[in-house]
């Protein structure tokens, strides 16, 4: 049984629940792919709540590290994972069977121009997402 601080609360928007409890109820061995792109399921602390949240996001590598992109479609502002893990970036996550504990860090911008390109062909969106935006979309370092 999950200890209440332990419980976590899924993603409200529809699709992104489906898929977390697919990828979570199965070990890790369905779910784990988005529009062919491969994903992982970020457990984050709520910055207002101070309780777990989960979220899907599709991810590419970077040595040891997980790389996520905080497009937020596109929108004009950061999306809610994102804004917690800037307070609080001790994060777990599950990457296919795996279940470990990251920290998350915000790429520099010139990081970030290394690692963009490899993104976008990972899931070519983001090109498009970072045109609509006036905001410069956040790539995050997730470090086991």
């Amino acid at each position: 049984m999950v200890a209440a601080e332990d419980a976590v609360r899924i993603s409200p928007v529809a699709w992104v629940a489906k898929q977390a409890r697919i990828y979570e109820e199965s070990g890790g061995t369905r779910g784990n792919t988005v529009h062919g792109s491969p994903c992982l399921l970020l457990d984050y602390r709520g910055r207002r709540s101070g309780g777990w949240h989960r979220t899907v996001l599709i991810y590419g590598r970077d040595g040891d590290s997980y790389l996520v992109v905080a497009s937020n479609g596109g929108a004009d502002d950061h999306p809610l994972w994102y804004r917690s893990i800037q307070e609080n970036p001790e994060v777990r996550l599950r990457v296919g069977a795996a279940r470990f504990t990251a920290r998350a860090r915000t790429l520099s911008p010139q990081e970030k121009a290394l690692v963009w390109p490899h993104l976008v062909a990972i899931f070519a969106p983001y090109a498009t997402y970072q045109r609509k935006t006036s905001r410069d979309i956040p790539v995050v370092s997730l470090r086991p």
